[in-house]
Parts: C-alpha cells; sequence; structure tokens
C-alpha cells in the first residue's frame, strides 16, 4: 500500500508503513472469517450474506494473478490471500480461472510455486479444482484466446508441475 499512496522517491515513515501492512493484515482475517464462515451454516441460520468486496472483485481475477506474478514486496502475498479467499467465496469458476491463470502465466519457478500453492490451499475444499482449471486452459487454447507464446508458457509449466 505505501507504494500506492506516496509519490515515486517520497520516503515514507516506518510507522505509516507498518501501520497499513497491519491494517491490511486485519481487513484479509476479517475477510477470511466471512468467507470461511460462510461454509458450515446450520439449518437454523440465514442464508450466508454476500460479501460485497469480493463480488466486485470476481471481474477483476486476471488482474489479480497479474499483480501476484509481480513478486513486488509484500503486495503479491496480499493479492496471492485474495485469490485463495476468491476462490473458496465463489467456487469453482475464480478458483479455476485464477488457477488456469496463474499456469499459463507464469514465466519462473517462483512465479510457477504461487499456482501451486494456490492450488495446495483450495484443494481441500474444492477436490476438482485442478481439472477444471485444465478445462479453462484447454478451453482458451480452443477459442484462440491464448497466443503461441502462453500455450507453449502453459504447456512448459505444466510439465513442470508434473
Amino acid at each position: 500500500i505505501p507504494s500506492v499512496i506516496t509519490p515515486p522517491g517520497c520516503a515514507l515513515h516506518d510507522g505509516v508503513r507498518d501501520a497499513s501492512d497491519r491494517l491490511l493484515h486485519l481487513l484479509l482475517l476479517h475477510l477470511h472469517k466471512l468467507v470461511h464462515n460462510r461454509l458450515a451454516p446450520s439449518l437454523a441460520d440465514p442464508p450466508p450474506r454476500p460479501v460485497p468486496f469480493l463480488d466486485a472483485l470476481k471481474p477483476h481475477v486476471p488482474d489479480l494473478c497479474a499483480e501476484v506474478l509481480r513478486l513486488e514486496r509484500k503486495r503479491f502475498l496480499w493479492h496471492h490471500q485474495l485469490l485463495g479467499l476468491l476462490g473458496v467465496y465463489s467456487p469453482p469458476h475464480c478458483a479455476a480461472e485464477a488457477l488456469a491463470h496463474l499456469l499459463t502465466l507464469a514465466r519462473t519457478q517462483d512465479e510457477l510455486a504461487l499456482a501451486t500453492q494456490l492450488h495446495a490451499g483450495l484443494s481441500a475444499c474444492l477436490p476438482h479444482l485442478l481439472p477444471a482449471a485444465l478445462e479453462a486452459c484447454v478451453s482458451q487454447i480452443h477459442a484462440g484466446g491464448l497466443p503461441a507464446a502462453q500455450v507453449a508458457q502453459l504447456c512448459h509449466n505444466l510439465a513442470l508441475v508434473l
């Protein structure tokens, strides 16, 4: 967040940086509670309430994936957590879309590790995530939605993962 709210070259006081980091951690924790408390409501409970922030993020999964793969400081970890929360909040489409994007766009081992970490974190509650992500990749290829370089990168990444 500090790099977003300050112009380039402007030094940020450590207290502001720490407070921003703490605030983001608290927001992510609150989102985590909202998402995971929705998973097992009892029959007496009212239907789970929507989480508008996550609903608003759904169309931005490709942008979140691109931000994750930038590996910029702590930001990529926050974005990665948001992808995981979106995957749990709106299965199976968001999770499969996010995993497909990460598998397609990852160029380094570190970037590819983020895809495998996302899968590991979501596979307990979404056991068919990998086939759904692969189906999304194949659909993109058949629709001509991926340039040849991205198809080659996806194949390379799948070979590395296997």
